[in-house]
């Protein structure tokens, strides 16, 4: 990763210290969250890491779209669904190295010291990755239309442009509870490669411990994110999946997004 190119004062300039009729200066007023939420959507796009995620998220999407029409045919619910596997893995780390991109590139000191109420600034932080999230879904199901109607020309068959927009709203609501988990974990460990480890490794470490027998099926079923987020897509969920679901949220993602936030708000920046 490298430094990024923004400079503290795009912050600084959004709060100017006003005058008094006497031409004395007063106290500064405080930083507007939308200037604060600019510059955090700034920072995705100033690193390289950043863009370079961000331009293999578009790529595989577009390239696992293109692949699976040639291979199922034009089934729009389908190609979009296979853009899931690219936004599910790099997702978590674009919002990993949102969190832990200050501590990285030694900017902390400078960014609180501008904004020294730090949950405004992790909150302008969260917002980004979020974003980005429902941005790409829709980008998914805008790359599916052509190739849909591509693939149905060339196949000479008709095109099956059936998507219901209760698994569209899920398929999306998935991809942004796995971008929270993944600000989750950078905000907890502050530490980008331990929090990437950690959130590529996961859905291996659930897959051995749900076959360790009766207890670790128990605990797989309630506690992994991605068995849990599964009928979130169905649109038919019942009330014991719901629980499920806030269960492997919490353990996730409010946890360690509480946890983390005490530990930011106390750690002594230098």
């Amino acid at each position: 990763m490298t430094r990024a190119t923004h400079h503290p004062n795009d912050i600084a300039k959004a709060a100017p210290s006003p005058r008094t009729k006497d031409g004395m200066m007063t106290a500064t007023t405080p930083i507007p969250f939308h200037r604060l939420l600019v510059v955090e959507a700034r920072k995705l796009a100033d690193t390289r890491s950043g863009k370079i995620i961000a331009m293999v998220m578009l790529g595989l999407v577009i390239a696992s779209i293109a692949a699976r029409g040639v291979v199922v045919g034009p089934k729009s619910q389908t190609l979009v669904g296979t853009a899931g596997i690219a936004l599910g893995t790099l997702l978590p780390v674009l919002a990993i190295l949102t969190m832990t991109g200050e501590w990285a590139h030694r900017t902390a000191l400078t960014t609180f010291v501008l904004e020294p109420r730090r949950h405004r600034v992790l909150a302008a932080k969260c917002l980004p990755p979020l974003l980005a999230a429902v941005a790409l879904s829709l980008f998914a199901m805008l790359v599916a239309v052509p190739i849909t109607a591509v693939v149905a020309e060339v196949r000479n068959i008709p095109a099956d442009w059936g998507v219901q927009p209760i698994w569209l709203l899920g398929w999306t609501g998935v991809n942004v509870l796995v971008a929270a988990q993944g600000l989750a974990l950078g905000t907890l460990l502050l530490n980008a490669p331990a929090a990437i480890v950690i959130s590529l490794s996961t859905p291996v470490l659930w897959a051995v411990v749900g076959r360790l027998g009766s207890v670790g099926a128990g605990l797989a079923e309630w506690l992994d994110l991605n068995t849990t987020c599964a009928p979130l897509v169905s649109g038919d969920m019942t009330w014991s999946e719901g629980a499920r679901l806030a269960a492997s949220a919490a353990f996730w993602i409010v946890l360690p997004m509480a946890a983390g936030l005490v530990r930011v708000l106390r750690r002594e920046v230098t």
